[in-house]
């Protein structure tokens, strides 16, 4: 009974606000519904990724709910930010990155398959190349963001692979061939 009174509270919140936008919207105070559904149409397909995230939340068996939910957010975010801001022509290697991005929660949250970074290696690496092709546009400033980005990864994974030789090398008393005779 408690779950029938509030799903009937919802319902009337929802009427009200939507009744409430029409006589502003008729009254000039804010633009056309048609106008907002126009332009904020992406806010679905985030509601939409929301109710599968939910749906995996609920239930953690359900762990197959976060690959739609990972495309649908990321392709809802492209969208909106490209009508918010007419970015069509920049934003658009995200569509090849959305199933990555559903993968890749599929990945997280899953039983961890190594088989799953392939694809989402592929298709990262497929969009970021065309968003760097379109960050060659903008200017110089961008252009140099993503080779500084390259680099600091790369500096940190020889990092953390030199760290875990010292590691090693500590546990099992191995010492570096240098060490050996006391020589360089």
């Amino acid at each position: 009974m408690e779950q029938k009174n509030n799903s009937r509270f919802v319902w009337g919140i929802i009427l009200v606000c939507l009744g409430c936008l029409l006589i502003l919207s008729n009254l000039g105070v804010i633009p056309s519904i048609g106008r907002l559904i126009g332009l904020f149409w992406p806010l679905i397909l985030i509601f939409m990724s929301l109710m599968f995230h939910v749906g995996y939340y609920t239930n953690r068996n359900n762990v197959g709910l976060l690959v739609p939910g990972g495309i649908l957010l990321t392709v809802g975010i492209v969208c909106q930010a490209s009508m918010l801001w007419n970015l069509w022509g920049f934003l658009w290697p995200g569509f090849i990155l959305a199933p990555a991005v559903g993968l890749f929660e599929l990945y997280i949250f899953g039983n961890r398959e190594k088989g799953l970074l392939i694809p989402v290696a592929i298709l990262s690496g497929l969009s970021l190349i065309f968003f760097t092709g379109n960050i060659r546009m903008l200017g110089v400033l961008l252009r140099y963001s993503i080779p500084i980005a390259l680099i600091l990864i790369g500096a940190v994974i020889l990092f953390k692979n030199r760290t875990q030789h010292d590691q090693y090398s500590a546990q099992n008393g191995h010492q570096d061939k240098y060490e050996d005779n006391g020589s360089v």
